[in-house]
């Protein structure tokens, strides 16, 4: 009689810690997909357009160390935009042509040219 007692007591412990383990199974996925969820709603979406400048995210920069090197390499030109996130883009200088992945892209602005320049000379005192 103890012995079948103590089996159908065993079964139960078993379906207890069977029970907790999917509970936990459960939690880790619904905490996994609000993760995923934040992640994807923080990435910014980057849009290229044929013709555009952009400048391109040298990451092999670490074996120069130096604080003022700009890991941002020249101009280049987007020749080609891929569905998926690749773009084709040309060099300015040597007119390659290479696929590269739209995170490491950023667009080129270049400088502001200022149009109207107006001249305003210091005055002498009046009360010297």
């Amino acid at each position: 009689m103890e012995m079948k007692e103590a089996s159908v007591n065993r079964n139960l412990q078993l379906q207890e810690l069977e029970e907790l383990r999917n509970d936990a199974y459960e939690s880790s996925h619904i905490y996994k997909a609000k993760t995923k969820a934040f992640h994807d709603k923080m990435i910014s979406r980057k849009n290229f357009s044929v013709g555009q400048k952009v400048l391109l995210f040298h990451s092999r920069l670490k074996l120069f160390p130096g604080k003022l090197h700009s890991r941002w390499v020249e101009p280049f030109i987007v020749t080609n935009v891929f569905p998926h996130g690749a773009v084709e883009i040309q060099s300015l200088k040597t007119n390659k042509v290479f696929k590269v992945n739209g995170h490491r892209l950023k667009p080129y602005y270049e400088g502001f040219q200022v149009c109207n320049i107006e001249e305003v000379g210091l005055e002498e005192s009046i009360h010297d």
